[in-house]
């Protein structure tokens, strides 16, 4: 294990009788940065992170967190991780302050420590001023902030955070991930973070791993991921045949059909190429109707890798759309 690296899966395979959640994934995640699991609902990345976190035990395969391999040594792995579930684990009934001293006792905190380290953190997610007042008159967003105050009080070396922001009003979201930036830069922290939300694994991740259908499809950075369509993507609503029109753009690296009139193009100077485009149109008798090219985005390369389209509802589920996609052809 590299002394950079905090969290190493190696083959992991998760099953649930006749069902694989999770394929044989492999990754790593580097001390200090923040690493995304992107995918659609039932892609697999729950269940991971739950065998990160000891809350599940792998059907085959190795996790290690902090030197610490989750099956034989699973309560040395719960000293080094902090964790917020998808689910509301806060009780209502009780006040913020109250939520989190238990969970400061039973990591053996105590006393001015934990009270010192209480308001600090309820103070960090600007809860400070509602510290007595109880959760049930909080907002959805008020609760994610307690939560993940809760989940640092004993200073874990790595953050999971499952679906952070999920259910979240905009300017909610906006604030969580505010603070997910400030624990990176003040604290030096390594997040672990779940998402469907395309623009979330944009802004906040170092690196992302896209998941689908229990295994991982691609992973890199932003741009590493961006640059496997290319550096533009222009899109064609044409009057003619899109198939045979496909054929004749030759530069492209790639040209999808979406539809019987629409086309996806794949280049890597969309303003080098439009006048061709226009002229092969021209002494092929084929109407252009619309043309629009924009730098790829994560939804295009998820589109390009699966054939689906990654829907973000905000507060929703997501949900897959299927589209037919044309796929590589040699040139």
């Amino acid at each position: 294990m590299s002394v950079d690296e905090i969290v190493i899966v190696e083959k992991l395979v998760k099953k649930f009788k006749d069902v694989t959640a999770v394929d044989g994934i492999s990754f790593t995640i580097k001390k200090g940065e923040i690493f995304a699991l992107l995918g659609p609902n039932g892609a697999g990345k729950t269940t991971t992170i739950h065998i990160i976190a000891t809350l599940l035990k792998p059907t085959s395969g190795k996790v290690i967190v902090g030197g610490h391999d989750v099956t034989k040594e699973p309560d040395k792995v719960r000293e080094v991780i902090g964790i917020v579930f998808q689910d509301p684990s806060l009780d209502n009934q009780l006040t913020a302050y109250d939520n989190m001293y238990i969970h400061g006792r039973l990591y053996g905190l105590r006393g001015r420590e934990l009270h010192e380290k209480i308001m600090k953190l309820l103070e960090f997610v600007d809860l400070k001023e509602y510290a007595y007042k109880q959760v049930k008159y909080f907002s959805g967003g008020m609760r994610r902030r307690l939560e993940i105050a809760r989940s640092l009080l004993h200073e874990p070396e790595l953050l999971i955070l499952d679906e952070p922001t999920i259910g979240l009003d905009p300017q909610s979201r906006a604030k969580i991930w505010d603070y997910i930036r400030m624990l990176k830069k003040e604290h030096d922290m390594t997040i672990l973070l779940t998402t469907h939300y395309m623009d979330e694994a944009e802004e906040l991740a170092d690196r992302i791993a896209i998941m689908d259908h229990g295994k991982i499809i691609a992973a890199g950075t932003v741009e590493q991921l961006k640059a496997m369509l290319g550096k533009d993507v222009i899109y064609l609503t044409i009057e003619g045949n899109a198939k045979e029109f496909c054929k004749k753009l030759v530069f492209a690296k790639e040209c999808n059909l979406i539809s019987n009139n629409r086309i996806e193009l794949l280049v890597d100077n969309a303003p080098k190429y439009l006048p061709e485009i226009f002229s092969i149109a021209l002494r092929s008798n084929v109407g252009i109707r619309e043309v629009s090219y924009r730098r790829p985005t994560l939804n295009e390369v998820f589109l390009h890798l699966t054939g689906k389209e990654l829907r973000e509802n905000l507060g929703e589920a997501s949900k897959i759309i299927r589209r037919p996609l044309l796929r590589r052809r040699s040139r």
